[in-house]
């Protein structure tokens, strides 16, 4: 039954997708709008291309692995500290109070508008870039690690201290585990948040980069090359997100039930 279901769902997609491709290749040639925008055809064909024929300095396989590695490295140190501050709020009435407010004075505000103190204080270079993935993912973490370790059931932390239990191993067996599919649902978010903050950090300054690619159509009137990146850029974007899942699957397999 999930192997039909899973299989209907893929043939939904896959008729979604030609769809979409079907709707833009009559838009572009059968309306005003072809005079403006690029057909499916020319665009894929650039695509292709790019594979072999550098953008600037690189090929597109290189802009890409660029801002990847600026997304990975600020994510992961993000994910870090907002996990400590989060479940510190979450279990400390001093972490709560001392914290929470400064956290919450700073979390409404978006990552692109952190970028010119960003760079004014760190510069154009590449830790300005990871600073600002950095912040794109530290509130999501933050506010469902702190959420998660809120919610832990008080009767699984009050059996296990009745049955002698160290703090340090409640910590570790029961507060953890309860906040780890709400870690892992904040993670899915940020991450997102975190690849759309360092392509606006590539557009301003940079010279390599999804970003850069997309500024440097948008500089030259090559929309070509603009929604040649605006498609990797999705495409990268949700295999990211199906990454998170297969791994939130694996470190909480007891917390997923199959549909």
């Amino acid at each position: 039954m999930k192997k039909k279901m899973d299989v209907e769902k893929m043939t939904y997609a896959v008729l979604a997708i030609a769809s979409f491709f079907v709707f833009w290749w009559l838009i572009t040639t059968f309306t005003p709008a072809k005079e403006t925008t690029p057909g499916p055809i020319e665009v894929i064909q650039l695509l292709i291309d790019s594979f072999v024929t550098p953008i600037g300095n690189y090929v597109i396989t290189g802009h890409l692995l660029v801002s990847l590695r600026r997304v990975l490295v600020g994510f992961s140190v993000a994910t870090i500290l907002g996990i400590i501050l989060g479940i510190a709020m979450g279990t400390s009435k001093w972490a709560e109070a001392i914290f929470k407010p400064i956290f919450e004075l700073l979390r409404p505000i978006p990552p692109i508008a952190w970028i010119s103190l960003v760079i004014l204080f760190f510069g154009i270079g590449e830790s300005s870039k990871y600073i600002l993935c950095g912040i794109g993912a530290f509130t999501n973490v933050t506010l469902n690690a702190y959420t998660g370790a809120q919610n832990v059931d008080p009767e699984l932390i009050g059996c296990a201290r009745m049955l002698g239990t160290s703090e340090r191993s409640i910590f570790f067996r029961v507060i953890l585990p309860s906040c780890t599919p709400q870690i892992f649902a904040g993670m899915q978010v940020a991450l997102s948040t975190s690849w759309m903050a360092v392509l606006a950090a590539e557009m301003v300054g940079a010279q390599e980069g999804c970003g850069w690619m997309i500024q440097r159509g948008s500089d030259t009137l090559n929309i070509t090359l603009v929604m040649v990146g605006m498609i990797v850029i999705g495409c990268v974007g949700m295999l990211l997100a199906a990454v998170m899942r297969v791994i939130e699957r694996r470190l909480c397999s007891w917390n997923i039930m199959d549909n």
